[in-house]
């Protein structure tokens, strides 16, 4: 006998003011967590850069249990994918902050503020290094690399338009792994300009990768000598954060608009 649950979803655009801009993310609130089997073939589903998963947390540590899956695989981190969440449950249950248990980032708080919402994350360090087989197939050659062990890498130019130009072998940085390969360059219209790539993830150039600001926050508040900074991810659709180090946070300032929300049903 065939069943169906009728599963709560939202499909948000994060970091964005207005429709169309920003991040996509589809958030789902669950009773409890059916298998990751499941969890994966809906990320698949959805074909959103991710796929946000909660539950109510039971250990008191969080409101919240929460999860990302890209369309291939459950990932460590996603910032954009949090807000969003943020966004849907303080727009449906009220109040001002809401925290999140995760499974490998510890414990991450979206809150109300002027712009929308902050997001905290941890604060990613890196520290100078060589990746040549990456550079390679960037299709330009930065002026410094910077490496993390958990695959977040940080690839340094001298201007917007380097950036803005890259056309990156995708296929060939995917089969690196599923690194974030993050491009950032001084701003024009804000402090700081960045593009990821992330195709090893299913992700061939995200939208707006709040993970990847919260690497680029520490990286650039010590370049820029102050806190806090303007950034723009230069995807095609577009996303604006303000980034600002608090101790060993990366809070990511930014708006959200819920595009639609509805039932998603899992038939089985």
């Amino acid at each position: 006998m065939s069943t169906s649950q009728a599963i709560p979803y939202w499909h948000v655009d994060a970091f964005a003011n207005a429709t169309f801009g920003g991040n996509q993310a589809a958030v789902m609130v669950l009773d409890e967590w059916p298998e990751d089997a499941v969890l994966q073939a809906i990320g698949e589903e959805n074909n959103f850069a991710e796929t946000a998963f909660v539950v109510r947390d039971d250990t008191g540590e969080a409101d919240w249990e929460l999860r990302w899956f890209t369309p291939t695989c459950e990932i460590r981190l996603c910032g954009h994918a949090t807000l969003a969440s943020g966004h849907v449950l303080l727009e449906r249950d009220g109040g001002d902050r809401v925290r999140f248990r995760t499974r490998n980032a510890g414990i991450l708080e979206v809150s109300r503020s002027e712009a929308g919402y902050d997001l905290a994350l941890p604060a990613i360090p890196t520290s100078r290094g060589e990746k040549p087989e990456a550079v390679a197939l960037l299709g330009a050659e930065p002026r410094e690399v910077h490496l993390n062990p958990y695959r977040y890498g940080i690839y340094l130019f001298d201007s917007a338009d380097q950036v803005l130009a890259l056309d990156p072998d995708l296929r060939g940085l995917g089969a690196l792994g599923d690194d974030q390969f993050i491009c950032t360059a001084p701003g024009t219209e804000t402090d700081v300009i960045s593009r990821v790539f992330v195709p090893g993830g299913g992700v061939d150039e995200d939208s707006f990768t709040g993970s990847a600001h919260a690497v680029l926050t520490p990286f650039w508040a010590d370049r820029l000598g102050r806190k806090s900074f303007t950034a723009f991810q230069a995807s095609q659709r577009g996303g604006h954060a303000t980034c600002t180090l608090s101790g060993d946070r990366a809070v990511l300032s930014g708006g959200c608009v819920t595009v639609v929300e509805g039932v998603f049903y899992l038939n089985g």
